[in-house]
Order: structure tokens, then sequence, then C-alpha cells
């Protein structure tokens, strides 16, 4: 072999510091696909709503992912390939053949170090900061790459089609409120989001995939106001119902002519009573027809998302469900919806004894049969399916395939379940312990 200080001269310091260059460009590349892919949307919209260009830039940049990464790839490839050519070039100078080996095995250290590991590390650790820092070159880049990397991707397309493969460029891989409930939950399970933030979030996030069928008070549990019945009877019965609103039926519990308010009740019933203070029965005329508000019927498939926003459009709280044929079904009121975000909601009206769960001394839960499975899974932080029943009752029969006896033992999905009360066809309570 030659003597290898001959070989130092111009050329070879030229192509050093090329080398160099180029692994520094492969540093910026790796690290600038790193940080902005990295970086949280949410916060660099934070940061460009308080004047970042630098933050409003990447935002720009990234809305385009495919694009993006298309184009520092690239360059990024462009800059390795190049680099590792010079670097054979240099050593097969330098030590002959051997020189192909000896090229392989630095570079491979260099480009992994000081051109990947190095540069990711820090966008990583730096995502925000670093992305808003490369957001004015990677700029440039993407726009003169742009054309390259449009032919390239219809390459890559029209060879995926060949496989059957139909890629969509205009579809996110994971949709935004995937990717936020699934954020939450890691949160949780490392520790970093206590329980009841969790269910709050996830709650509002789930308003949209739910029906108001799910949550409404069945017909069978709704209070209702005969039409027929004297004004004091109403009034005794409004007065001693824990609701403030009451549907009003005429002659059949399916004909809902209206919904009576107890305030509008009282205020009415004041003041026809003080206009007729003179008459033996001042309620004798009384009509309570007219003081009922029109009923605001909504279809069980509604949404409890556009549920929410019908209540706060029309500046009411109540609403009675209807099936497709017309019929009653239910009914829902805004603080139904409300609680599915914040957990149960309870007042001084509201009895301790009525809570649907209690927790016994030995550790079973004793759940009222209507129940619903996500109500109890948030309370117990339990993972019991709802894709057949609404309801812990119906979870049960549907699992079981008959109406339970009381008394009767199930165990499924990891848990057991015993049927301690029962009216008629309906269950009415269960004791629930893990297996």
């Amino acid at each position: 072999m030659q003597d290898p200080s001959q070989f130092l001269d111009a050329a070879f310091w030229i192509t050093i510091a090329a080398i160099v260059a180029l692994l520094v460009l492969s540093a910026f590349f790796s690290g600038s696909e790193t940080a902005l892919t990295a970086a949280s949307r949410g916060k660099l919209r934070s940061q460009a709503d308080r004047g970042n260009r630098g933050a409003a830039r990447a935002l720009g940049i990234t809305e385009d992912n495919e694009r993006l990464i298309g184009s520092v790839l690239l360059g990024n490839n462009l800059v390795n390939i190049l680099a590792a050519s010079l670097a054979t070039a240099l050593f097969t100078r330098l030590f002959g053949e051997s020189g192909v080996a000896l090229a392989t095995l630095v570079m491979t250290f260099l480009v992994l170090i000081f051109a990947e590991v190095l540069p990711k590390t820090y966008a990583i650790t730096n995502a925000e900061s670093a992305a808003a820092r490369v957001s004015p070159v990677i700029r440039i880049v993407v726009l003169v790459f742009a054309p390259i990397v449009a032919a390239i991707q219809m390459l890559v397309r029209g060879l995926l089609r060949l496989f059957g493969v139909k890629a969509d460029p205009s579809s996110s891989v994971l949709a935004v409120r995937e990717e936020i409930a699934g954020a939450i939950t890691l949160g949780h399970s490392e520790g970093n989001v206590e329980k009841e933030d969790r269910d709050r979030l996830l709650g509002a996030l789930d308003l949209g995939d739910r029906t108001v069928d799910e949550i409404m008070r069945h017909r069978r549990d709704i209070e209702m106001i005969d039409a027929g019945l004297s004004p004091e009877h109403v009034l005794e019965q409004c007065l001693a119902s824990p609701h403030t609103r009451l549907p009003v039926f005429k002659d059949d519990p399916e004909n809902i002519i209206g919904v009576i308010h107890a305030k509008d009740l009282l205020r009415a019933m004041f003041a026809h009573g003080r206009a007729a203070a003179t008459s033996t029965d001042p309620f004798e005329d009384f009509d309570i027809q007219a003081v009922a508000m029109t009923p605001y019927f909504v279809p069980e498939t509604t949404s409890l998302d556009d549920q929410m926003r019908q209540f706060l459009r029309r500046h009411t709280h109540f609403a009675l469900v209807v099936d497709e044929y017309g019929a009653l079904q239910g009914l829902i009121t805004l603080e139904d919806i409300l609680e599915e975000i914040v957990g149960e909601i309870t007042d001084e009206f509201d009895a301790e004894e009525d809570h649907p769960i209690r927790r016994t001394d030995d550790g079973h839960f004793i759940v009222e049969g209507v129940m619903t499975i996500r109500d109890l899974n948030r309370a117990a932080d339990w993972s019991l399916p709802d894709e057949e029943a609404n309801t812990v009752a119906g979870l049960v029969i549907h699992e079981a395939q008959v109406i339970p006896a009381q008394g009767q033992v199930f165990s499924f999905h990891g848990f057991r379940f015993e049927v301690v009360g029962r009216e008629a066809n309906r269950i009415t309570r269960l004791k629930i312990s893990p297996l």
C-alpha cells in the first residue's frame, strides 16, 4: 500500500469538508422530520396565536404531511447517498479495495450517531421549538421538491393499486377524536391524568357516538299528570314531585298534550285564586291545559351531541323521546346529557338510597337494573361491553338468553352477577363482583 500522506492534498480536504457538510444536512433533515411530525399541532396553534411566526409556518407545513415527509425524506436520502459515495471514493483512494468495507463501517457509525440518533433525540425533546426554528428552511425545501415529490406520490399510488391497495391522500391515518381519546387514556394509565378528568373528557368526546335512547328515562318511569284531574289534585301532585317539569296527558298516557312547569303552575293558580277570591271554589274553572307548554318530541336515534345543541338553541331542557312509529319511549333532559360528561348530578331532592350503585362491606356492588353499563363502567372503572345492551339488566338477559329468576347467578365477562330483585319480567337489582 502506498504512503497515505501523498493523498492529503486539496481534493482530500475538500472531500472531507463535503462529507461533514452532508452529515450536517442529514442531521438537519432527520431532526426536522422528527420535530415537525412529533410537534403538537395544538401547541403550535397556541404559539401561533401568540404571534410566533415560526410556529405559524410549522403549522402550515404540517397540514400536508404526505408532501412534507416526502420532501424531507428525499433531501435526507440525497445527502446520505452522496456522503456515502464520497466516503467510499475517499477510502478506496486511501486503502484500495478494503476501503469500501471501511467506508461502510465509518459512515454507518457517523450517520447513525450524528445524523440520526442525536438530532432526533433533540427534536423529540424540544419538538415545538425545533419545528418553529426549522420551518423557514423546510418550507423552501418543500417548495423546491414539490414537483419531484408529486411524481413519486403518483408512482407509489400506481404501484399500490397493482396490489389492490387504495391510498387516499385526503384521509388521515387516525381520526383526531380517536387520537385525543387515545392520548387521554394513555395519560391515565401512566398516572398523568386523573380518573375524573379522563371520564369527563372522554364523556364529552363520546356524545357524537351515542343516541338519546341510551340514556333516556324509560316511559315506565315517567311521572305524568292526567289533564282530567281537578286543579287541587294537579297542584298536590306537582308539590309532591321531585321534578319541576311534568308531562300532561289526556285520556291515554301516550297522548301527551303538554308539559307543565311547576313554577308556571304556581304562578297561574296564584293569579287565578286572587282573581276569584270571593268564589267558594277559586279553582273551579281553572284550565290546566292553558298553562301547559307545547311538548317537544325528538326521535330516539338523535345523537347526544345534536340533542344538546338543540336544547341550547331552543332554550329548553326537556324533550319527549319517540320511536319511528311516533310511540312514546321516554324522556330526556339537558341534565341527563351533562351527567354523561361530569357524572351523577344530585341535589337536595335526590334521596341517598336512590343512588343506582352501592358498595357493600364485603366488596360486592349492589346495582339497580336500570343503571346503564356505561355509568357502571365509569363508576367502578370496569370495561363491561355495551354493544348489545344499554343497561346492566339488559346485559344479563342478553347473556343468559332468558329472564332470570330471583337468586340466579351467572358468570361472564370476568364478573359474577346475582339477581337479587325482580318485579314481573323486570330485573330490578343485581349483586355484582369481579371474579
